[in-house]
């Protein structure tokens, strides 16, 4: 009997510059057996996101293992499972895990979640980035009633979601930061924002100041660099900035991007400042499911992302959202 077969993503070369097509190659591998405490999943959506763009280089700055040469890279995913000799999971059932960038997956049984279909209105939405803008805005900012916040790459995954959620827990005025007026227009008139700093429109510092004259009390910071230290600048006393990701020196490739605090300034002003990451988060993921799966069908909350079709397009998935021609979340749909 011929063995079937499935397409692979594979990285076929390390970046010297921007994401390329070319850095990858649509490779054609048997689908493989399951030993028990395996499961076979046939995976039906994946997701990229800018650390990827970190992970394709031979060593990181963020504290991830690189992608290999000649292999998937690892990602997002979610897919039905086909077979399951172990009995750990059930033939049929949905679930997330790890192991994108191929049609079908091997995971251990132990590393898949299974995913309700009723939880969310749509599977998609379990690859949002939901999770880390509520541990920012909830944890890491604590934003709270009549804040003036600053949300920096408001357009991404992460921050179409933030802004949101700010509103949602009661911010006064909510600032974003993006790369075009275009994106600046969707997210006052789509996602909450009251107004945008555009990179490459001035210093961010000098746009944050007019948009925030009595200064800000909290910030959601994704980017770091320069945009990190404008937020620093004008924060209030007693303003709380949480470091949640640091796509400057991601997208840059140029290694870590150093911030010089002021202590004494931080000190005389009592600004918290605090990295915060998912993974010491875990436990609030149930609670914006739940809160997601509500607003998405009450209309509070909306998942702003782009859907690409097929596994061939998760190369050019992924160089277009570090071109920057996304908003939201990007999905390919195998």
């Amino acid at each position: 009997m011929t063995q079937r077969t499935a397409r692979e993503v594979h990285l076929k070369a390390r970046p010297q510059g921007p994401v390329t097509d070319e850095l990858f190659e649509i490779v054609e591998v048997p689908v493989p057996d399951p030993a028990p405490g395996q499961v076979l999943v046939r995976n039906t959506l994946m997701s990229v996101a800018a650390v990827m763009r970190t992970l394709m280089d031979e060593s990181s700055v963020v504290p991830l293992t690189p992608f290999a040469l000649g292999a998937p890279p690892a990602g997002p995913a979610i897919g039905e499972v086909v077979a399951a000799p172990g009995g750990e999971v059930a033939v049929g059932d949905l679930v997330q895990h790890r192991l994108g960038w191929r049609e079908y997956a091997l995971p251990a049984a132990a590393a898949v979640q299974r995913i309700d279909p009723a939880e969310l209105p749509d599977p998609a939405a379990h690859l949002s980035q939901g999770p880390t803008a509520w541990m920012g805005v909830v944890r890491g900012a604590e934003v709270r009633p009549g804040d003036t916040v600053f949300i920096s790459g408001a357009a991404g995954g992460v921050g179409t979601l933030a802004g949101q959620i700010a509103r949602q827990r009661g911010a006064a005025h909510v600032i974003g930061s993006t790369g075009s007026q275009a994106k600046a227009d969707r997210l006052v008139e789509e996602l909450g924002y009251d107004a945008v700093v555009i990179r490459g429109a001035g210093p961010i510092e000098e746009q944050l100041r007019r948009l925030a004259p009595d200064g800000v009390d909290a910030v959601f910071d994704n980017v770091g660099g320069e945009q990190l230290r404008a937020a620093f600048a004008v924060a209030k006393r007693g303003a709380r900035i949480a470091v949640v990701g640091s796509l400057a020196a991601q997208m840059s490739g140029q290694g870590p991007d150093v911030l010089e605090v002021d202590t004494a300034s931080l000190l005389g002003r009592g600004i918290t400042l605090r990295g915060v990451a998912l993974h010491d988060h875990l436990d609030l993921i149930p609670e914006w499911n739940a809160r997601f799966g509500k607003g998405l069908r009450d209309g509070t909350f909306t998942f702003p992302h782009s859907r690409l079709h097929g596994i061939e397009q998760a190369p050019a998935a992924l160089r277009e959202l570090t071109e920057g021609r996304h908003m939201g979340a990007v999905i390919v749909e195998l």
